[in-house]
């Protein structure tokens, strides 16, 4: 592309300075004969009046006189009737200019002046041409190399992007390079770049999310099969499979809860449901992985609340609370439900000591972590609760009280109310 620029540029100058430079050429030959044939006819005019007037004067006309009258390298030839004629110069040879006067005694006088004169003068007007023509190439040369250099090196900078956001470097550049057309290129594709950056983000995000819900209850229901291989208990087998089936429900309701946010994080499938349910069956999932650390997981609290949200969705904010006290608490984990004004709230609490005072803050931020972990499990938890309408709060450090948020069902209490109002 640079070639073509700078070839088409030179191109175009070349083909007005050869259309203008041979009319100029033609233009200028053509005046500078007329203007040297015109001194010489002036010369001549001149001459003759001299003449004319010495004549009448009775003076001699000779070579004598009259040569400071001629100007240098040109020859007159002065005829008049009965007198000899008088020749000024030396004559030329070839090609001349001729200039011819009569005067009023019957006198002629004639110039003559080689045209080599004005050859030289044609010459040195068609060096002045030719070097300014010279001059204007140049000057065109360096302008179509700025010019295509200014035009190439931003598309290959831009292909330079293109390949790189098909190579996965989605990275905008923000570069601009004062063309509108080009910028606009730039603008698609520092968009675009961000675009697929999000994407990417969000995809990456899905698999650490993923990975991190589903490795807790994976390991549990492993262990439930462990159990329900190495026992004889009909019973215990039937109820070791039965909590298996469950686990297996709640990991399609956690991959779809998944999905889901990562289309749209704000749509929920809100339902009213009894807490009492999800916080038993959370309790049994992770009695066994608490059995094995030695410690013990229990709940108290007021019952029978009912909330408004996705049961799915709390299941794995109180999986990841227990989870969260499994790996970094100690002692008794604790359970409790309470009610705060229209709100049912859940608090998980253990013996541990607590939540670093410098990580308090920032505890639900992802990649923050107060161990060895990967810091996403309370970042999840605080997605899934705000996306039903709900929140997660760290209400005290040491030890450690993290409090799920949720609206109650809402009650008739104003329909039992009027039903027991008298009638007026």
């Amino acid at each position: 592309m640079r070639r073509r620029l700078i070839s088409s540029t030179l191109a175009v100058v070349l083909i007005v300075i050869a259309v203008f430079g041979v009319s100029l050429v033609i233009v200028e030959t053509r005046t500078i004969s007329a203007s040297a044939q015109e001194s010489v006819d002036s010369e001549a005019l001149r001459l003759v009046s001299i003449v004319d007037s010495r004549l009448l004067g009775g003076d001699r006309v000779n070579a004598k006189v009259l040569s400071e009258q001629v100007a240098k390298k040109r020859y007159a030839r002065i005829e008049i009737p009965g007198r000899d004629t008088v020749e000024i110069g030396e004559r030329p040879t070839g090609s001349v200019l001729r200039g011819r006067a009569t005067g009023e005694e019957g006198e002629t006088v004639t110039v003559e002046e080689t045209r080599s004169s004005v050859t030289r003068e044609v010459g040195r007007t068609l060096l002045i041409i030719g070097a300014v023509a010279l001059l204007a190439v140049i000057a065109a040369a360096l302008l179509a190399v700025r010019q295509a250099n200014r035009l190439a090196s931003p598309l290959t900078d831009l292909a330079e992007t293109a390949e790189r956001l098909g190579s996965g470097d989605p990275r905008p550049r923000h570069r601009r390079y004062a063309v509108p057309e080009l910028d606009r290129v730039a603008d698609v594709l520092d968009s675009s770049a961000e675009r697929i950056a999000r994407m990417l983000t969000a995809e990456r995000r899905l698999a650490a999310d993923a990975s991190h819900q589903l490795r807790t209850p994976l390991t549990a229901l492993s262990m439930r099969l462990e159990e329900i291989s190495v026992t004889d208990d009909l019973d215990t087998v039937k109820e070791e499979a039965q909590i298996a089936l469950t686990q297996v429900e709640r990991l399609t309701d956690v991959v779809e809860r998944l999905l889901t946010n990562a289309r749209d994080p704000r749509t929920g499938s809100a339902v009213a449901f009894d807490l009492d349910e999800v916080v038993k069956q959370q309790i049994e999932e992770w009695r066994p992985a608490y059995r094995s650390a030695g410690r013990a997981i229990v709940c108290s609290g007021r019952p029978g609340m009912r909330a408004v949200a996705t049961p799915g969705a709390v299941a794995q904010v109180l999986a990841a609370l227990i989870e969260n006290s499994l790996m970094h608490g100690g002692g008794t984990v604790a359970l409790r439900t309470r009610v705060t004004g229209n709100q049912a709230v859940i608090e998980v609490t253990d013996e541990g000591p607590g939540v670093p005072a410098d990580l308090g803050a920032r505890i639900f931020e992802r990649t923050i972590s107060g161990r060895n972990s990967t810091g996403i499990g309370l970042a999840v938890a605080r997605d899934l609760a705000e996306a039903d309408g709900g929140r997660l709060e760290l209400l005290q450090q040491q030890p450690p009280v993290f409090a799920l948020f949720l609206s109650r069902e809402a009650r008739t209490r104003r329909s039992s109310e009027d039903a027991h109002r008298p009638v007026r």
